[in-house]
């Protein structure tokens, strides 16, 4: 622990809720971390559009969360990327111990570590997830294309969620518990408006089968008994059913300590101050009648601006200086986390490949390279080939460090067309097969970061483990779309980056049908070690590297 570093406020969270504290006390000038163990931009990230966010009428979740986040790091606070393992929040000074083994003083806290989705608990809901139950329609939407998706729920996630799958899908039907949505009208007619929406009210699921994908489902009437066996239809592989119906609250670390409801929710007064003096909580986490992004973001200020004048008052008590320093832009950065460099996924490709915001921002982060990259393209004739060579010519004009070499794909190479990186002639086992953009393009640009620049941040032991590895084959199928992707990518690659023995490929499945049908891979990120079992949904780099400890034994 460092004995001589107290924050003013460690904020447990990067939702909407925590990055508004953020920005909140930042600009309040208090000495901040946030810790964030997922995504940072929480569950917005898998909103495929916000409609409701004041002047951000349309806006995609991950633009949103990105926004936020900025603003946050504009004001001086810092975003870790790491999970808590323990919280002490009794007495003066709360201790909070991570994942990667790092404690952390402050002298406030705001618990801000929201809610993930609820389960429906119907037979072969686990058993199916990533092979057709899905529960994120930015993530895995585009994997079911051309087929039928159900989507369970009537709220308005549930809406607006099958509204979006109609991009994709043949068909959306919609299975409502109750005989009406319970969202608004408004929010409602997304669906009943839309002419490839259907839904069945008073509807359940009570089972769904098959052999390696879903193949089969039993729906019930609540009202009647009366109950009706789905099929997949002739021709498709798979069906798909994707589930909103609430959320569970992200609260085991504080029984115990702070007071909670009947349900795990945290108990606080209107100041969201909770039953410890200096903890304070905000958001999905709390117990409260509205989740929404605007209701946690207010939680969010209403939490920094009451932990401000504790800790003005506690420092006053105890003799300790209110030291004030202006914010300064721009301020601290993101460590761990992918460079969000994306805000959304790219359109399809109609001119220059990366836009004057994107450049501005590039051309900041390869300034700290200090090796040169050879940007190596596997490829044929292909229009996928003649895509990524465009994308990678023109991404190597953006600075000197970047070259460009072309080479055919070797004979043994399944996943083509592939870039490379390669530092001093060698392959640093950093792949990318397909064109990298979308959200992916985050994972690639800290991928040439981490081979020829400072690198990310990472705890010495970890650092250990990754270098004892031994010859390790890392593959990620992902879609461009999703948001949790670039985070498996970038972290699977690092390991890459630090042990030459290892490779990590990023794989954009929409474009190798055949490792989809092979592994059965209806849901992403989804990462293989070695050939092994299909690990679905997102990880962190502590649990990736355990995974492929795991692997190294089990062969």
């Amino acid at each position: 622990m460092d004995q001589e570093h107290i924050y003013d406020l460690i904020i447990i969270g990067a939702g909407p809720a925590g990055l508004s504290a953020g920005i909140y006390a930042g600009r309040a000038t208090l000495d901040t971390l946030i810790l964030e163990a997922d995504t940072v931009g929480g569950q917005v990230t898998t909103t495929s559009i916000v409609y409701n966010y004041p002047a951000a009428p349309a806006i995609d979740g991950t633009k949103l969360a990105n926004q936020m986040q900025k603003q946050a790091a504009d004001f001086g606070v810092t975003i870790k990327r790491d999970g808590v393992q323990e919280v002490q929040l009794d007495g003066e000074i709360k201790v909070i111990t991570t994942k990667s083994g790092h404690q952390y003083q402050a002298r406030s806290v705001v618990v801000a570590t929201g809610a993930h989705p609820r389960k429906v608990g119907f037979k072969g809901e686990d058993e199916f997830r990533g092979r057709g139950v899905a529960y994120c329609s930015t993530c895995d939407g585009e994997l079911f294309s051309g087929l039928q998706v159900f989507v369970v729920g009537g709220g308005y996630a549930a809406a607006e969620e099958a509204d979006y799958l109609t991009r994709y899908a043949k068909h959306v039907t919609v299975l409502v518990r109750g005989d009406h949505f319970s969202c608004p009208p408004l929010t409602a007619s997304r669906a009943l408006d839309n002419p490839k929406v259907s839904v069945e009210y008073n509807t359940e699921i009570k089972e769904v089968s098959g052999d390696t994908y879903l193949t089969a489902m039993t729906l019930v009437n609540n009202q009647t008994g009366q109950e009706q066996t789905y099929q997949v239809e002739e021709g498709d592989k798979t069906f798909g059913v994707f589930v909103y119906v609430g959320t569970e609250p992200e609260t085991d670390l504080f029984k115990g300590q702070l007071d909670l409801d009947s349900h795990g929710y945290i108990l606080a007064d209107e100041q969201c101050a909770t039953n410890i003096a200096g903890v304070y909580a905000a958001g999905d986490v709390l117990a409260k009648e509205l989740r929404q992004i605007i209701t946690a973001a207010s939680d969010g200020a209403l939490a920094a601006t009451n932990a401000e004048a504790y800790v003005t008052a506690e420092k006053k008590r105890l003799g300790i200086p209110v030291h004030v320093t202006p914010a300064t832009k721009p301020a601290a950065k993101t460590v761990g986390q992918t460079s969000q460099v994306a805000d959304q996924p790219a359109p399809q490709h109609t001119g220059d490949w990366f836009t004057p915001d994107l450049v501005e921002q590039l051309k900041a982060i390869f300034g700290r390279l200090t090796k040169d990259v050879t940007l190596q393209v596997l490829g044929d004739d292909s229009p996928l080939s003649q895509e990524l060579t465009s994308f990678v010519d023109e991404l190597a004009k953006l600075d000197s460090h970047l070259q460009v070499a072309t080479a055919p794909v070797p004979a043994d190479l399944d996943l083509a067309p592939q870039l490379r990186l390669l530092v001093d002639g060698l392959d640093t086992g950093l792949h990318f097969a397909g064109v990298p953009t979308g959200h992916e393009i985050n994972s690639l640009i800290l991928g040439i970061y981490n081979v020829a620049g400072p690198g990310q941040e990472i705890a010495p032991e970890l650092v250990e483990r990754i270098k004892a590895l031994p010859a390790t084959e890392i593959e990620i199928g992902v879609s461009l779309t999703c948001h949790f992707c670039p985070d498996v990518v970038a972290a699977c690659q690092r390991m890459a980056s630090l042990n030459p023995q290892v490779t990590a490929t990023m794989i954009d499945l929409q474009h190798f049908p055949q490792l989809r049908e092979e592994r059965q891979i209806m849901s992403v990120p989804a990462t293989m070690i070695d050939g092994g079992p299909v690990i679905f949904g997102s990880q962190t780099l502590e649990e990736l590297v355990q995974a492929a400890e795991q692997a190294t034994v089990k062969s």
